[in-house]
């Protein structure tokens, strides 16, 4: 198999399905997911078993998760032993820089080692535990896949870039949790301490009833790939789809837009205070510093208003413009006093702040904590707060592109989707530019959503 040779999965099948999801109910099963069930389901390990890894994804993130579940080696032997990635380059810079650190515990011989739009099916056969780091919208497909294998999973957040893959990854769930497999998201501060203690101390009424929040992820714009950049490194023109994988930030489809792929992290807090999604969804967005035709189609920045069932709203924001103010934080206020969460502080009648005493590193933690569920085959799975809060983010997308006002359980529902009918390095997708290489964006007033 090599990255030349197309290789097609068609999506029209899965874009259809209709579910319906609202905080942590059940969702309905599927046939699909049902007729494929795998010849044995991922059982606990003991502590003297070795558990082998597949890593589905190799890019910075992909092989940070790497290297923290092959740190998990305190807890019982572990070892990578397969690999895939669309991309050859960045497999074997992943491989080469995990061999540095884990000479030991990596053992990816060639045979092992997987290319292209269908390699994650090959190296998901090879392992226990599947790390899904590709770019997000590939989470479903990869999720149902290592869940039809009955392979437990670390897969990266968002869980998925539209409304259709958050469906998708639900009714995967619903499988996953009868073969009793273990599930990670890589929202880490559900396992950083100072994050952790202060919920806590909010849940139990430390600043009253909340009644008011705000989140933000405003800074400067993350890396970027130039299309002639890109050409003059390979030498030869890039296809389209080849082209948008390489700048996978800058396109809806593949990466959500910076409010799903960044800000999600601040929403998801937000959902943790509230112990469940919003109900509705008011936004306003758009493109200020658009300067080429690399920066894609999304917007650099979001303003949006998340309303809860209690009547609490809060009021996000996230931009990339460079030299402007910048925070990534989050803020609540109740009737008894206010939190400044990420800076795990309390103000008011019970002032607190919490003191860290060598506080473990949240990326790490979240893998430790995983691999000790597995090693004890307890019950473990991340995917209600992963999917609501990835939803939710999608929601806030959703309602800046449109200009609309919307439900969440209508945005949950939307029979549109923004993925490629199939992957092949010659396919299409949706987006493309126009003559001028720019690409279209949302257009709130005329951008349809649902």
């Amino acid at each position: 198999m090599n990255s030349d040779s197309p290789q097609i999965i068609t999506l029209d099948s899965l874009s259809r399905r209709n579910f319906l999801k609202r905080g942590s109910a059940a969702v309905a099963g599927t046939a699909l997911l049902g007729a494929l069930a795998p010849e044995r389901f991922a059982l606990g390990a003991s502590s003297n078993d070795t558990i082998k890894i597949a890593l589905i994804g190799c890019g910075g993130r992909g092989s940070g998760a790497a290297n923290q579940a092959l740190n998990t080696y305190s807890l019982g032997p572990v070892k990578l032993v397969a690999m895939a990635d669309a991309h050859e380059d960045r497999l074997q810079s992943s491989l080469s820089n995990l061999q540095k650190t884990h000479a030991d515990r990596v053992d990816v011989p060639k045979e092992r080692q997987f290319i292209g739009f269908e390699a994650y099916k090959e190296a998901i056969a090879q392992c226990d535990v599947a790390i899904l780091s590709t770019p997000p919208g590939f989470r479903p497909i990869h999720f149902e896949e290592a869940v039809r294998q009955g392979k437990n999973i670390f897969m990266e957040k968002p869980v998925a870039s539209d409304a259709a893959g958050v469906r998708q990854v639900l009714a995967a769930a619903v499988e996953a949790k009868k073969k009793n497999l273990k599930i990670g998201v890589g929202l880490q501060r559900h396992h950083q301490d100072g994050y952790i203690e202060t919920l806590k101390r909010i849940h139990d009424g430390a600043i009253g009833d909340v009644v008011s929040m705000n989140c933000y992820w405003n800074g400067s714009r993350p890396w970027q790939k130039k299309r002639s950049e890109l050409e003059k490194q390979y030498g030869r023109p890039l296809t389209e789809m080849e082209y948008q994988l390489r700048n996978w930030y800058y396109f809806t489809w593949i990466g959500g837009d910076h409010i799903v792929e960044q800000h999600i992290h601040n929403i998801d807090v937000i959902n943790w205070v509230k112990k469940g999604p919003p109900v509705k969804a008011r936004a306003m967005g758009g493109r200020e510093i658009t300067t080429s035709p690399d920066d894609g189609e999304i917007y650099d920045h979001f303003a949006c208003e998340f309303d809860y069932a209690d009547g609490s709203t809060c009021y996000s924001y996230c931009r990339h413009q460079p030299n402007t103010w910048n925070s990534v934080s989050e803020h609540v206020v109740g009737t008894k006093g206010r939190s400044d969460v990420s800076g795990n502080k309390i103000l008011g009648e019970n002032q607190w702040r919490y003191k860290a005493e060598n506080a473990k590193d949240p990326y790490q933690q979240e893998h430790d904590d995983l691999f000790k569920a597995i090693r004890e085959n307890r019950e473990y799975s991340e995917i209600d707060y992963g999917a609501s809060s990835t939803m939710t983010a999608i929601l806030g997308r959703m309602a800046a592109y449109s200009g609309k006002e919307i439900d969440y359980e209508a945005a949950l529902n939307s029979k549109i989707s923004i993925m490629p009918k199939s992957f092949a390095w010659d396919a299409a997708p949706l987006v493309q530019p126009g003559p001028d290489g720019y690409y279209p964006k949302a257009i709130p007033g005329k951008t349809v959503v649902l």
